[in-house]
């Protein structure tokens, strides 16, 4: 029934205007905005919808993941961004998990969702 549509995946927000400003300036994401929803354009042509909810409340597991070449420049340039990881049991100093599987940092969007940067093979 759904093999051939082109599904897309979304999240809510509490506030757009901070959605925006964080994917598309904090990021680096193409981000626009319509009908007061967001469109995250990302490599690999499946946007990702960010709508606005009231009673928002955030997702307690990683909504994104963005593979990254390099997670230790990668983790570097976001923290000079304002970016604070997450410190969970196992991450170093720099908030990068290295024990299990790719390296990995989480960090925050500004409606408190869970995202990741991970190394890419």
């Amino acid at each position: 029934m759904f093999e051939h549509t082109k599904a897309f995946s979304g999240f809510s927000v509490d506030d757009i205007a901070k959605a925006k400003q964080f994917y598309s300036e904090t990021l680096g994401l193409r981000v626009s905005e319509e009908y007061g929803m967001l469109s995250l354009h990302i490599a690999g042509d499946r946007d990702t919808l960010v709508y606005p909810k009231e009673d928002h409340t955030p997702a307690t597991f990683t909504i994104l993941n963005f593979p990254v070449d390099d997670i230790d420049s990668t983790v570097q340039q976001l923290a000079a961004r304002g970016i604070v990881f997450e410190k969970y049991d196992g991450v170093d100093e720099s908030g990068v998990m290295r024990e299990r599987g790719p390296a990995i940092a989480w960090f925050k969007d500004p409606a408190g969702n869970v995202l990741s940067v991970l190394q890419e093979d």
